[in-house]
């Protein structure tokens, strides 16, 4: 059966706003993981996770959507998010200490489930620690799956700019598919989301999917350019958080046996991820959701 294997991280997201304090379970490596089983492909996660009751609660949530979990122990407890929320929607984060010295072991059940996986996503991965980056692209170099990154640098989490944009492209240049988004090309490169789309793509991307918040999304890979708007879905947009890994994991998904063809099939796994990412923000948290939620009973609806 094809498998997905998500290496990254996972975290609580506490959630201040106007209304109180809240917590979710979360991190983008989950979030994508997650997603990925939401839509039907069965998904392992590599990361991170603490022995606390933050630990409990990711360990618990992972299984409730029958994500299994390869956990790397920290000594430092697990990993925690502090999002602001404006009025729109954006959240602004601050990361504890075990977010901002996160890493994964690459052990014996690590590698097998990546030789043994179908597609290999990467998410908010530490781009910047030189040791980890070299791990994980012996790792990932020793199975023959394809490999999609969601770059996804975090302001507070990353140490060294320069060696994250090193350690990135290390892996970026021979990917089937990079994520990349606008926010994403300022922190890093300072240049246009456009001029760094291609950029990519002549260093050696296979396909890059770019996402320009209301603007929409654009994904190229070689001569195929597709772009899609926002989608317009019945409801108000409650919450931003997760829209991206949510649009990441509908596309991997589409990948998962085979990647796309030509600019049609391109077209429909693009046209799909803004549905669900459109879906995703009319709820609280970042748990990916169909659009059949908005019409239909969503056993999910509250998150577990």
């Amino acid at each position: 059966m094809s498998r997905a294997v998500v290496i990254g991280d996972a975290l609580i997201d506490e959630l201040r706003d106007d209304h109180g304090v809240r917590e979710f379970v979360g991190g983008a490596a989950l979030n994508v993981a997650v997603g990925l089983a939401r839509l039907g492909v069965p998904a392992t996660l590599i990361a991170m996770v603490g022995d606390d009751e933050a630990g409990v609660r990711i360990r618990s949530y992972l299984a409730d959507f029958g994500v299994e979990l390869l956990a790397t122990p920290s000594p430092r407890g697990s990993s925690r998010a502090v999002s602001t929320r404006s009025g729109g929607g954006e959240p602004t984060y601050v990361f504890n200490d075990a977010a901002q010295h996160r890493a994964v072991q690459f052990g014996e059940a690590e590698q097998a489930a990546l030789d043994a996986a179908s597609v290999i996503a990467i998410s908010c991965f530490p781009f910047d620690d030189v040791a980890q980056t070299l791990a994980l692209s012996q790792a990932v170099h020793a199975s023959s799956a394809p490999l999609a990154i969601d770059v996804n640098p975090r302001e507070g989490m990353m140490h060294d700019r320069a060696e994250f944009v090193r350690g990135f492209e290390q892996l970026a240049a021979g990917a089937a598919l990079v994520k990349i988004g606008e926010d994403d090309s300022e922190l890093l490169y300072g240049e246009p989301l456009d001029a760094l789309r291609a950029r990519l793509i002549d260093a050696g991307s296979a396909a890059v999917l770019a996402t320009q918040g209301s603007a929409g999304a654009t994904i190229e890979a070689g001569s195929d350019v597709v772009t899609r708007p926002i989608s317009d879905l019945p409801g108000r947009i409650i919450d931003t958080m997760g829209a991206g890994d949510a649009a990441f994991a509908t596309v991997i998904a589409s990948m998962i046996d085979g990647v796309p063809a030509d600019a049609e099939a391109w077209g429909e796994a693009l046209q799909r991820a803004m549905d669900v990412a459109a879906a995703t923000c009319r709820f609280e948290g970042a748990l990916l959701r169909l659009p059949s939620a908005l019409t239909e009973p969503d056993l999910d609806r509250l998150g577990t």
